[in-house]
């Protein structure tokens, strides 16, 4: 396929080219720093996303450390906020900025409950003036520049997201990723990359297709159908960090990407269980437990491992295990 030329956002003031079509998509409890860290060995230019963070709590005084910092990171970290409210919508992308976030991208497409229920993520799917106002006075309010996330509509019968996504281009929107979902849909089925296809042509700023994209096959085929500037990775990426970086090369018909071996995923999960219990002291066992299990995949004695590593009781007792197994592999 052709190659990709960079994303160029524009910003109150402040430019940005995203040089990797290939983006990360936020993961709640997943794309910490530490995830972030291990997807940049392999997506050094890559656009990569903190988990998203309440625009509420923020303004609060919670969830800084989601944003603490962010400068010092190597490559562009994005924030996705979500909420309704215009005013906390501000404040804390002000907040974000100030940390050192590369850009602010608002959640108008998550679908769970306890977020639309309040108002935020795909409820605004429902609420396309509250949705523009947003946009607006966000941008307004920062220099940096200002993306969206959306789903095709709340629900079949009622969704016009060509009309939703061109009231938030004219809102100051300066990319847009799309789902190809609905709301209703929720991970359900298979993401509709025609109707993103539609969303894109109609569109005159740059869009990101997300939905059912697991590796490099599924990205190009995306790319030819929908003509989009990019894709989204999601929970696909989940215990596979390098996934983004393969697909970026692979789309690039370079031949450079050595798939992780046994010998690597054992390696990558017990240095990912080792910063998470540095990080977090015991509790990081609990976090590393779904990394381990997602990761330890796809060799001979993976099934027998993750076995022994969620019944761990201790970081100690778990690092044996991958040191053990390691012994094994060499």
């Amino acid at each position: 396929m052709k190659v990709l030329p960079p994303i160029f956002l524009s910003g109150n003031g402040t430019s940005r080219s995203l040089e990797c079509p290939i983006l990360q998509s936020p993961l709640a409890g997943v794309s910490d720093q530490i995830f972030r860290t291990f997807v940049r060995r392999w997506s050094p230019k890559a656009l990569l996303f903190t988990e998203m963070v309440n625009a509420k709590s923020l303004e609060l005084g919670h969830g800084k450390e989601k944003v603490i910092e962010l400068s010092k990171e190597s490559g562009p970290i994005g924030v996705q906020l979500f909420d309704h409210r215009p005013d906390s919508m501000i404040d804390a992308a002000i907040k974000a900025e100030l940390s050192g976030a590369f850009l602010i991208d608002i959640n108008m497409g998550c679908p769970v409950k306890k977020i639309a229920r309040k108002g935020g993520g795909s409820a605004l799917l429902k609420e396309p003036k509250l949705a523009q106002t947003i946009v607006k006075k966000v941008s307004q309010s920062i220099s940096i520049p200002l993306t969206v996330k959306i789903r095709l509509g709340w629900c079949e019968d009622t969704s016009d997201p060509i009309s939703f996504a061109l009231g938030l281009q004219e809102a100051g929107a300066q990319l847009i990723t799309v789902h190809g979902r609905t709301r209703r849909q929720g991970f359900s089925g298979n993401a509709n990359w025609e109707a993103i296809a539609k969303i894109k042509k109609s569109l005159d700023i740059p869009v990101i297709a997300n939905g059912d994209i697991k590796n490099s096959k599924d990205a190009i085929k995306c790319l030819e159908i929908t003509n989009a500037d990019g894709v989204m990775i999601g929970r696909a990426s989940m215990g596979a960090p390098w996934l983004v970086g393969q697909i970026d090369e692979e789309i690039k018909n370079q031949k450079t990407f050595i798939a992780p071996d046994a010998k690597m995923k054992v390696s990558l999960s017990l240095e990912h269980l080792k910063l998470l219990v540095l990080k977090k002291g015991n509790h990081g066992l609990l976090i590393a437990r779904k990394h381990m299990n997602w990761t330890c995949r796809g060799f001979q004695g993976a099934s027998a491992l993750r076995h022994k590593l969620v019944r761990a009781s201790t970081p100690n007792e778990a690092i044996k295990l991958l040191e053990e197994e390691l012994i094994k592999l060499n």
